[in-house]
């Protein structure tokens, strides 16, 4: 691979973090998956001066019961009321999950999310089909040089939840413009069983239409029957849901970009794989 290539390629990241952990970021459908990822609060609606919550993070398959591995916090990122990052404090890594903690100094509405950013290749050396994962600063370390029909992927996953201490806000909800992320209509601390909320999708800052969606109500282990939703954005990148019960409940979504042609057996620009999850709270009329 050329030096200009490599140049090219750098210059293609820069401005995004890349040594996170790969595991959420597989770029598989997120509905498909055995194991999903997800945040859970001791609360998502708070009220009184200067409030605690307890988060609990994890993959799973039984939603909201860990038991499988711990999410990795390296990505995490907490944005608070008034649009800034909000620390978090008693982080612990365990066998099955993770947890911190937060004081909600901030009266609105917390957007808590863990992102994740990765770079894999496929390619032929000497004949054989090698496969690397990385960041794009180690790709020029670690593929040879003279590595032939080099596709390059770049992973991108976001789990958030959403915590609102007293009134609900609407400055932390504003997307960062990378990557699949959630853009509410409804309020995501104002859900009601038996209405419906409106979300949209997007995609780098810009709509996500045909997108499929899956909302997936927590006790799977307690139910023979997983009782998904499933949903597609429509041309706006916006989905209704209408909430059956109260409840904790995950939703789901993925999506793919192929990148260019290829030009002699090398990409200029990877594919995308993207995936977003979140936690919601739906209470009762």
């Amino acid at each position: 691979m050329s030096k200009h290539m490599r140049t090219s390629m750098n210059n293609a990241f820069s401005g995004y973090a890349t040594a996170f952990a790969l595991a959420l970021a597989a770029g598989l459908p997120m509905q498909a998956q055995a194991h999903r990822p997800w945040m859970l609060p001791s609360a998502t609606i708070l009220s009184g001066n200067e409030p605690w919550v307890t988060v609990d993070a994890a993959v799973s398959t039984d939603l909201f019961y860990a038991d499988h591995n711990p999410m990795r916090l390296e990505g995490l990122v907490v944005t608070a009321p008034d649009g800034g990052h909000a620390t978090h404090e008693n982080e612990s890594i365990g066998k099955f999950r993770s947890t911190f903690d937060m004081k909600l100094l901030q009266k609105g509405t917390y957007k808590l999310a863990v992102v994740n950013e990765g770079l894999s290749a496929v390619y032929q050396l000497n004949g054989e089909t090698r496969r690397w994962r990385g960041t794009i600063e180690s790709l020029a370390k670690e593929v040879p040089a003279d590595a032939q029909d080099l596709r390059l992927t770049r992973s991108q996953s976001r789990s958030e939840v959403f915590v609102t201490s007293g009134k609900p806000s609407t400055q932390a909800l504003q997307p960062s413009g990378m990557g699949l992320e959630l853009v509410p209509v409804t309020h995501p601390n104002d859900l009601v069983a038996g209405s419906a909320a409106t979300f949209g999708l997007v995609f780098d800052g810009k709509p996500a239409a045909g997108v499929d969606v899956t909302v997936i109500p927590g006790g799977i282990r307690y139910r023979d029957h997983l009782d998904d939703i499933r949903l597609t954005t429509d041309q706006d990148g916006r989905f209704s849901v209408k909430w059956p019960a109260p409840g904790m409940y995950w939703m789901g979504a993925s999506i793919g970009a192929a990148g260019p042609e290829q030009t002699g057996g090398i990409a200029a620009q990877p594919a995308r794989r993207a995936s977003y999850s979140a936690t919601l709270e739906v209470l009762s009329q």
